[in-house]
């Protein structure tokens, strides 16, 4: 993901409004909580939650840093290893909308704790994988927690805090993802290096046990509250503004995706960079998309159109300077580096298109959103998989740079205008 970012520019962080730009809620609509009984602030269950948050999206990620050791050691090509990215997107993809249907009934604190184990169970037969269909099989089960719990994020974060607290609650729960980008890639691959790639699998395997244990301490029980249904995901997706939202979602992200899912082949078989370097250069992308989320939420709260078109201008001049000079181990460090922090604009950016688009459905609407994102990342994987396998290491920016394109036109041109407060 990676997966969406948090939609705290929509809301004041003091008084829980509507920031100001932001578009008006239909009537009898509202951001708030559906009970109007007083909540008390749980920070410690939101803590868990930001601890889910870092171990799906560091599980999610270590294949990126990892693909070329994977792949020689499982004997397949790079292009098949990476659908390991692949097939945990395409899952989440359908569990996304339909898990919160699925687990209506049931107490919503023991649906993230089945989560949680799902994660550990995926870390652990990663680590002992002895075939690509035995890895793809640990990364179906990191499909179905990841979309699950993306989808019901906000929703349930809406039920640990006060309103007026929501916007912080998100962002903290979202540090978890801005900690993983800047240590996944760059430790994984530091670790693979030393002691093997099963081993980055094994360190994300204990941080995902530290995790279950301290959700297990923290959240309260979560009786069952909305009635999703199919109606309301078809009502949703009769809306314009959803709609266009999502197309912009599967161009964007499936070109960021098919640059980043290969980034290393590019490092290794045209940089030429020692694994040292890579690591190093990982690094930087992670630094840079860590300070990019916070700039892209600064954008995106004022407006969510330009923070997504200019990522996205960015990360097309980027692409083209990797096609170019992509040879230049200066020139490509300095460029993934700037494509990690480019791609902050997006999760924030689209969340807040979303949210503003259909504030009130936030968990059909969120759900919408994770599929799209995980369709997107699925795309990038296969389609730069199949342009890295028959073009060699550039194919990944190849399709980037043209998919990284259209997003970005659509985006300008039908994109959310802000309006006045």
């Amino acid at each position: 993901m990676s997966s969406p970012s948090s939609c705290s520019v929509c809301l004041d962080a003091t008084t829980g409004a509507p920031a100001a730009g932001a578009h008006p809620a239909p009537e009898n609509t509202t951001l708030q909580p559906a009970s109007h009984e007083p909540i008390q602030a749980r920070w410690a269950a939101v803590a868990s939650m930001a601890l889910g948050v870092f171990g799906l999206v560091t599980a999610e990620f270590l294949p990126a840093s990892l693909l070329t050791a994977m792949a020689a050691d499982l004997g397949v090509s790079d292009g098949a290893a990476g659908q390991a990215v692949t097939v945990t997107a395409l899952v989440a993809a359908v569990a996304a909308p339909s898990l919160p249907l699925l687990t209506r009934q049931l107490d919503r604190r023991a649906v993230m704790i089945a989560f949680t184990l799902l994660l550990v169970l995926s870390n652990a037969l990663s680590a002992l994988a002895s075939s690509l269909p035995m890895l793809l099989v640990a990364r179906v089960l990191l499909g179905v927690a990841l979309g699950g719990f993306w989808s019901m994020s906000a929703a349930l974060a809406m039920r640990l805090v006060p309103a007026s607290l929501f916007a912080r609650a998100m962002s903290f729960i979202l540090t978890g993802v801005s900690v993983a980008t800047v240590c996944a890639a760059p430790i994984g691959a530091w670790m693979g290096d030393l002691w093997g790639w099963r081993s980055a699998f094994i360190a994300a395997g204990g941080i995902s046990l530290i995790t279950l244990a301290v959700q297990l301490l923290a959240l309260p029980a979560l009786p069952p509250r909305d009635n999703p249904n199919l109606r309301v995901l078809g009502e949703l997706l009769r809306r314009p503004p959803v709609r266009m939202a999502l197309l912009a979602v599967l161009l964007v992200i499936s070109g960021h995706f098919a640059g980043f899912t290969y980034i290393r082949p590019l490092m290794e078989q045209v940089t030429h960079l020692s694994v040292t370097s890579i690591t190093a250069v990982l690094l930087g992308y992670g630094v840079g998309g860590f300070f990019g989320n916070f700039v892209g939420g600064w954008i995106a709260g004022r407006s969510e159109r330009q923070a997504i078109v200019a990522g996205g201008a960015v990360i097309a001049v980027l692409a083209a300077t990797l096609l170019i000079a992509g040879h230049s181990a200066a020139i490509t460090a300095v460029a993934i580096t700037l494509w990690g922090f480019a791609f902050g604009a997006f999760p924030v950016g689209f969340q807040t298109w979303m949210v503003r688009a259909a504030p009130d459905q936030a968990e059909g609407a969120g759900g919408l959103l994770v599929a799209a994102f995980q369709i997107a990342i699925a795309s990038g994987a296969i389609f730069g998989g199949l342009m890295v396998d028959h073009l060699g290491a550039l194919g990944g920016p190849a399709f980037a740079l043209g998919a990284m394109v259209l997003g970005t036109v659509l985006t300008w041109q039908r994109g959310p205008r802000a309006v006045a407060a």
